[in-house]
């Protein structure tokens, strides 16, 4: 059994834990790549937003809808959205049960913010998206990161040494950064090591509409053990192309919806009124348009395994959904360094150190990429890490 390792920011003060946050962080800012450079750092569909979408933006401006927007958002967006969650046996989902936020980091904020605090423990399976535990130690509460297993799904036994007495597990499906697609059989453990605790679960299930052929997407919110314990977080940057928009929204138990709602409204005030009438044309677009998104994704998802496929000194697990590939090297360097090699060699990729202590020697590639891009990309990693131990 593999136990948990605790973050490095436990039992430190409020202003050093902030400090140590600063440090460490290894996210770098969102610019484009530099001349000659290709990116396979951003985590941003290359598609332009839909117009329908725009075209409903324009409109709602034009005909003055340019003030405030209720603070839980518009009535009738959430409405349209609680009418798309899962049905649930117990519960009529309402429009009162959605909070719509500025983007799905927006929601990850309020609901931490609103349960975490000072001596409340956090369970995050790593290597994971850096926001969760950023999170966690801005509202004064400890991570415990937990290794996956080597296949990059959980590894069951650590979360069962992990989960007692813990406030909280956090875990994005499928996976940023490894493209994991936790199946409908863990999720199932993870409720029967839940059963009887208070633990809430945050389910980010931002790249929902992303699984590849094989592979099946099953919410959280979807398996009975869990579903009256998970908030689940949801965001239109991903499906519609709308990463610029920052619409978000979570649902969960009513009482920690009306407590994150709280902490929004604090923080954020009510979302751009023009932008949800956007959101709601983007719900009404016809699956065919997402689902032409989704192809060149699997096509570009194809072109990365085939191209790093046997090259020695690189191992990808094929991603399962998302459009990230977590690729392990052998070159025997931090992943940050590896990074900046890669940099100078016209190539960006995230440093997998970034995503927990488990995610060093790897780096992260995204297939948010033309194929063009992909191909150039590739071909300057295969040249820098390929061949083992450099």
């Amino acid at each position: 059994m593999t136990g948990p390792t605790t973050g490095p920011t436990t039992g430190l003060p409020p202003a050093s834990r902030i400090g140590d946050l600063r440090r460490q962080s290894l996210r770098p800012a969102l610019t484009p790549a530099p001349p000659g450079a290709v990116s396979l750092a951003m985590g941003e569909p290359d598609f332009p937003t839909p117009p329908p979408v725009i075209e409903a933006a324009a409109a709602a401006l034009r005909a003055g809808h340019t003030h405030y927007a209720d603070q839980k958002g518009l009535p009738e967006l959430r409405a349209a959205l609680a009418s798309r969650l899962p049905a649930h046996r117990a519960r009529n989902w309402t429009a009162d049960d959605i909070l719509i936020t500025h983007g799905a980091t927006a929601a990850l904020a309020a609901v931490v913010l609103a349960m975490i605090g000072p001596g409340d423990r956090v369970v995050i399976p790593e290597p994971a998206y850096s926001l969760y535990a950023d999170l966690v130690v801005l509202a004064g509460g400890s991570v415990d990161f937990v290794p996956l297993a080597r296949d990059l799904h959980w590894d069951l036994d650590a979360l069962a040494a992990a989960l007692p007495g813990a406030a909280m597990m956090i875990f994005s499906n499928p996976a940023n950064p490894t493209g994991i697609v936790h199946r409908e059989q863990e999720l199932k453990a993870l409720g029967d090591l839940l059963d009887g605790s208070g633990v809430l679960v945050v389910s980010d299930e931002a790249y929902h509409r992303l699984v590849y052929p094989g592979h099946v997407l099953t919410s959280a919110l979807e398996v009975e053990s869990l579903r009256d314990r998970t908030v689940y977080v949801q965001t239109f940057s991903k499906t519609y192309a709308m990463t610029g928009w920052r619409v978000g929204y979570l649902t969960g138990p009513r009482e920690v919806v009306d407590a994150a709602a709280h902490v929004h409204r604090t923080h954020n005030g009510s979302l751009n009124t023009a932008v949800q009438h956007a959101a709601l044309a983007a719900l009404e677009l016809p699956g065919s348009l997402v689902d032409a998104m989704a192809e060149r994704y699997r096509q570009r998802r194809e072109l990365v395994v085939a191209h790093l496929s046997g090259v020695p000194g690189l191992h990808l697990v094929p991603p399962e959904g998302a459009f990230y590939g977590f690729l392990r090297y052998d070159a025997d360097r931090p992943s940050e360094v590896v990074a900046r090699e890669l940099a100078e060699r016209k190539v960006m990729v995230r440093a997998g150190a970034e995503y927990g202590p488990s995610g060093e020697g790897h780096v992260r590639i995204s297939f948010a990429a033309s194929e063009d891009d992909l191909r150039t990309g590739l071909t300057r990693i295969v040249r820098h890490l390929g061949g083992g131990r450099c």
